[in-house]
Parts: structure tokens; sequence; C-alpha cells
């Protein structure tokens, strides 16, 4: 199956807004626990980049590092000053 075949399937399915959360840590909201997702995504893509140097890989790297910086910014944009603190890796 080739891109242009997966594009109008995905265009055919409802947005239900729900959110998978690969990885959470007792304690966290759902905000954080996204955040904190993002963040070892990143690390670990910036890992392979750097293990494989290349565009394919930087290109995977910079992909994870915007998701872990719209995460970061979602949980700014609703969390308390105190929560952000207590959120820190």
């Amino acid at each position: 199956m080739t891109t242009k075949d997966v594009h109008p399937l995905l265009d055919d399915l409802e947005d239900t807004r729900e959110v998978v959360i690969r990885r959470v840590t007792e304690g966290d909201d759902g905000l954080v626990a996204i955040w904190r997702a993002a963040a070892q995504d990143a690390r670990l893509a910036y890992a392979d980049w750097c293990a494989a140097p290349g565009a394919p890989m930087h290109a995977t790297y910079l992909a994870a590092e915007d998701q872990a910086d719209a995460a970061l910014a979602s949980l700014h944009a609703h969390a308390e000053p105190r929560e952000l603190a207590a959120a820190r890796v």
C-alpha cells in the first residue's frame, strides 16, 4: 500500500480528538504524560540521528522535537505555575 492509497482512507476517518499515551508515570496528568512521552521520543530520535547522520534521520529528529515543543506549549497553556515546577524531568 502506498501513501497515495492511505491518505484517502485517513481522510474518511472521523477525528475523535483522542490521544493515545504510550508511557504514563504514576501521578502525571494527561498533558504531562504526553509531554514526557514526546520529549523521550525526541531524545531517542536525536540519539538515532547522532548514530546514523543523514537527512532522513535529521528530519525524524526535527519532527519528534516539534511534537515535544507542541506538547510543552500545550502544557504551559493549561497548567498552573506550581504544576509546571512539579512536572520537570
